[in-house]
């Protein structure tokens, strides 16, 4: 694959979405598609990662939306939709709202070991970066496994083990995530590149900048570069 400044063959394990191969959607608050051996990007947050003006602001965003965007509505505009809401709240999670314990080096392990733990087994996961009170993730679920099913359980594990560590009970996670089925190798390429480069841009030092890419994938040249 030749992208202007760079020239990469598709790393290992990859698939991006297949023209031939069905896809699903649903929807809840953001629209959702799926699509059997699909490789996706997801954003997940801390449920205090808004403060309520944002939250409220998401509301009456999406009741204008909706207003001017009447049913039926098109795969492009729950698209478009899903897009810049996108945009929107990863500029406001960068800001640093709520306790962010994943600040904590100790914390950030939990997530990060979470999403190895049943790595070629029940999913792959090819990149993972743990920001204060979110995470991005690049992952493929394997066999009857699906993406709601992996996501529960990290969140679940993850839930409990913070609480203990932290001495409380209640709710870590906000319960609906982001994601994206990646369409083909330049879409992955630009996906590895924002994700690796989310500490810098939020200003994080780098002893806080908690990144992991798949080992293969790194030697292949797929790695976050940062700027020099």
């Amino acid at each position: 694959m030749t992208n202007g400044t760079f020239n990469l063959e598709s790393p290992a394990g990859f698939r991006g979405l297949q023209p031939d191969i069905p896809v699903t959607m649903y929807q809840r608050h953001l629209p959702h598609w799926r699509q059997k051996g699909a490789t996706y990007f997801v954003t997940f947050r801390l449920a205090d990662a808004l403060p309520q003006s944002k939250q409220l602001e998401l509301k009456r965003w999406r009741a204008e939306w909706e207003r001017q965007n009447p049913e039926p509505r098109t795969e492009q505009q729950w698209d478009d939709f899903a897009r810049q809401q996108a945009i929107d709240v990863e500029r406001w999670l960068d800001e640093g709202f709520g306790e962010c314990v994943f600040a904590s080096a100790e914390i950030a392990d939990v997530l990060s070991g979470a999403m190895l733990h049943f790595q070629d087994q029940r999913c792959v996961t090819y990149a993972s970066v743990v920001m204060p009170n979110h995470c991005h993730v690049v992952v493929k679920p394997r066999g009857e496994w699906d993406l709601e099913q992996i996501l529960d359980s990290w969140k679940g594990f993850v839930g409990h083990a913070v609480n203990r560590l932290l001495g409380r009970a209640g709710r870590l996670w906000q319960e609906e995530s982001y994601d994206r089925i990646v369409r083909d190798e330049e879409h992955l390429y630009r996906v590895i590149q924002y994700i690796g480069n989310n500490p810098r841009k939020a200003g994080l030092p780098k002893d806080a900048w908690f990144r992991w890419i798949h080992p293969d994938w790194e030697e292949a040249g797929w790695g976050f570069r940062d700027p020099q």
